[in-house]
């Protein structure tokens, strides 16, 4: 009896963590603006994901970009610059300033979502 007790007691608990985590525990603090959107389609459309990481999934050709616009080694002037003219792997795909500037913006976000809920 003492058992059947115990693991109902860990599917009641797991099922109220999954409900409490799909309803809104997992919900964005920060909001995407229009300049990211963009970035964010851009970064799709080009399969960016395929060399490169966000939040440490993706591909392994290319560094994680989760805090590139803060390193303090790259930055978002250095990114800038290899989105423009490409790197030592990375093709040049002739982004315009402005689609760079959007990619940019989105590299951004996604900063701010890994660090928005650290204090």
């Amino acid at each position: 009896m003492r058992k059947i007790y115990f693991i109902v007691c860990l599917m009641t608990t797991y099922i109220a963590y999954s409900a409490w985590v799909y309803t809104g525990g997992t919900g964005s603090v920060v909001k995407m603006e229009s300049a990211a959107q963009n970035g964010k389609r851009i970064w799709q459309r080009s399969n960016c994901q395929n060399c490169h990481q966000l939040f440490g999934l993706g591909g392994y050709m290319g560094p994680d970009l989760t805090s590139v616009t803060t390193d303090k080694r790259r930055g978002a002037n250095y990114a800038r610059a290899i989105i423009l003219s490409g790197g030592n792997n990375m093709p040049n795909y002739h982004f315009t300033a402005s689609e760079a500037d959007d990619i940019i913006a989105y590299l951004d976000h996604v900063n701010k979502a890994a660090t928005a809920n650290i204090r």
